[in-house]
C-alpha cells in the first residue's frame, strides 16, 4: 500500500545557530505532517475532529532514529504510512529524507481520546477505512500516493 508524502522545507525557526534542525522542531514537523494526512488524505481536520465530533489524537509515544543532520532551506519528504490498528490507537511509521538521503525514522502511536478528558474512543469507523488505505506493516517499503 502507499504513503502519505508530504514535503517539509526546513525554516529558520526550525534550527539553532548553526542552521542545523533542533531536534524538538521535528516534532513540531511530524505534527504538521500528521494534520495535514488527517485533511488531505482521512478528509478530518484536527479542528473538525476536535469541535464537531469532540475527538482529539494526541501522541502517546513516539520512538525515533536520527540518521542525519537537516539544514536551514533543506526540503525533507515525510513519507508517512500506518503500521498497526488497535481498538483506539494507531502506529504510524515516518521515513524522512532529503534528495534520497535518509535524515529520520520515527514511530508514532496515537491515540483517539473523548476531547473531555473521558478516556480512550475508538477508532471511527469512517476514518479506519480511509486510514486502511496507507497500511503498511513495518518492513514494508514505502510507495508514495500520488497527489491528486
Amino acid at each position: 500500500m502507499p504513503a502519505y508524502q508530504r514535503e517539509v522545507l526546513v525554516r529558520f525557526a526550525h534550527c539553532d545557530p548553526a542552521g542545523i534542525v533542533f531536534y524538538a522542531r521535528y516534532f513540531e514537523m511530524i505534527n504538521g505532517v500528521v494534520e495535514d494526512w488527517f485533511e488531505d488524505a482521512l478528509e478530518a481536520s484536527f479542528s473538525g475532529l476536535l469541535f464537531h465530533r469532540n475527538l482529539a489524537t494526541p501522541t502517546v509515544h513516539f520512538n525515533v532514529d536520527f540518521t542525519g543532520r537537516s539544514m536551514m532551506g533543506d526540503r525533507l519528504t515525510f513519507e508517512t504510512s500506518v503500521t498497526r490498528f488497535g481498538t483506539s490507537s494507531f502506529d504510524l511509521r515516518h521515513e524522512v529524507s532529503c534528495r534520497g538521503e535518509h535524515r529520520m525514522r520515527v514511530h508514532q502511536t496515537l491515540l483517539f481520546t473523548d476531547a473531555n478528558a473521558k478516556g480512550s474512543q475508538p477508532i471511527p469507523a469512517d476514518l479506519k477505512r480511509r486510514m486502511e488505505r496507507y497500511y503498511m506493516p513495518e518492513g514494508a517499503p514505502a510507495t508514495p500516493v500520488a497527489d491528486a
